[in-house]
């Protein structure tokens, strides 16, 4: 099995996923050679809490085996390159080390470093209108302000992390080629998570002239209760002073998902070479979305699609390409892949198999995806609603067939009542099933 993971991917920043602007040509030909989950979720709505619950295909803790250990343990061989459980980016990158990682997932482990945003090239906070060569005070690991920056690099990108997370992953894959023992190879992209880092040639293809700003009512923010509310607002942050800055900021983070994408294939053409393709589940996805100005938001740890919903893919040896509206989640991945490859499922697994939706696109294994934030605020995602409760009492309830955009809370219209009621039930009796203590009430 091959894993390839990114950072901070929205699904809808992929070709694959309709958007016309950005280039990810190997991402696409991936989707068009398996199945497209389009309605994929996160568990968790940062990266330490979702990276947790997909390895070891639980909710909100640790119980049980990691997927490289239940592998180790059937006579697979195990590896990762790069960032798959946490690592703190851009902190641990610079340094090479292993963050949080569980050492018993893996035979071998390999961690890609980089200078992040210390690479020598066009540096520039958006945020604080500034653009400069100068590799003095540049904002990095744990400073204010990071998640606005970005680096065109004046490198051919080979000093970059993803680019060496896909050459260890070629050098492994191509160890493995010489060996009868199967494998389980992790790939853990950092981007697009920030800064973002590439080499100025991807920042080349998206000027601002092509990029359209999310559209936002004015009173957006109005029916969004304060606890669905982000640290950083383009209200309470200079970057809303600058619109110009804030196209520049999609380019930026477009040209490092291009940069990754680049990466991918590469991967992915050595598998072809290898002749393994045809003997690989190969699964791509990221650990959770992220807000780019969507609703005035930026950043991630919301319950708003742009966090939960992200890109999954799974292309798997006898299965026909296609794609699916079936609900997903990514603690979904782990009994997938065990069922594929003819492995049992441990009993601590809290996901289901997705085997069904490969055979069959019109095929459901669950009613309404979930997701757990880290102040105990919750989701569900169904086929017509999406529903949010928090800590405090107070609650979001979106109509997804007439408003995708998430744009009218209707949990204080009258007239959504019952509907409500429904939500909050089927949301307790999910937590209940995932093994989810309810919210402890607000002090």
């Amino acid at each position: 099995m091959l894993f390839l993971v990114s950072d901070d991917l929205k699904a809808t920043t992929l070709g694959a996923y309709g958007d016309k602007v950005v280039q990810t040509p190997h991402i696409d030909r991936l989707a068009q050679e398996g199945m497209v989950f389009k309605r994929g979720y996160c568990q968790g709505t940062y990266c330490r809490p979702s990276r947790v619950s997909f390895m070891y295909s639980r909710y909100v803790d640790n119980v049980g085996k990691t997927m490289g250990e239940h592998f180790i343990d059937h006579g697979y061989y195990s590896a990762r390159a790069g960032k798959i459980f946490h690592m703190k980016v851009p902190g641990d990158i610079i340094a090479g080390t292993d963050g949080e990682d569980v050492a018993a997932t893996w035979t071998e482990r390999f961690n890609s470093a980089g200078l992040e945003a210390h690479t020598p090239g066009l540096y520039s906070l958006y945020n604080h209108d500034i653009a400069t060569t100068d590799p003095e005070n540049r904002v990095s690991t744990a400073m204010r302000d990071r998640w606005f920056v970005s680096v065109e690099s004046e490198g051919d990108g080979s000093d970059q992390p993803d680019y060496k997370t896909a050459t260890k992953t070629i050098e492994l894959l191509r160890e493995r080629s010489e060996s009868d023992q199967p494998f389980f190879i992790a790939a853990g992209f950092v981007r697009p998570h920030y800064p973002n880092v590439a080499p100025s040639e991807f920042f080349d293809l998206y000027p601002n002239e092509v990029i359209e700003l999310p559209e936002n009512p004015a009173d957006d923010l109005d029916d969004i209760p304060k606890s669905g509310h982000t640290g950083v607002t383009s209200h309470n942050d200079p970057i809303g002073q600058y619109p110009e800055n804030q196209k520049a900021f999609w380019g930026s983070y477009y040209a490092t998902i291009t940069f990754m994408d680049e990466q991918v294939g590469r991967i992915m053409a050595e598998l072809d070479r290898l002749g393994l393709r045809e003997s690989t589940v190969v699964v791509f996805t990221s650990d959770h979305g992220y807000h780019l100005g969507e609703h005035f938001f930026w950043q991630k740890q919301t319950l708003f699609e742009e966090v939960t919903r992200v890109p999954f893919i799974i292309s798997a040896p006898g299965f026909a390409p296609g794609d699916t509206h079936a609900l997903a989640e990514l603690v979904d991945i782990y009994p997938t892949v065990l069922e594929l490859v003819g492995l049992p499922v441990p009993a601590a697994v809290l996901g289901r198999s997705l085997a069904p939706v490969l055979a069959d696109p019109d095929a459901t294994v669950r009613d309404e995806a979930l997701t757990v934030g880290h102040r105990q605020e919750s989701a569900i995602r169904g086929h017509e609603w999406a529903y949010m409760r928090y800590r405090d009492g107070s609650e979001q309830l979106y109509d997804m067939v007439n408003d995708p955009g998430q744009f009218t809370n209707l949990a204080s219209n009258p007239d959504y009542a019952s509907v409500l009621a429904s939500q909050r039930e089927r949301l307790t009796a999910r937590l209940a099933a995932a093994q989810v203590a309810p919210p402890e009430p607000s002090n």
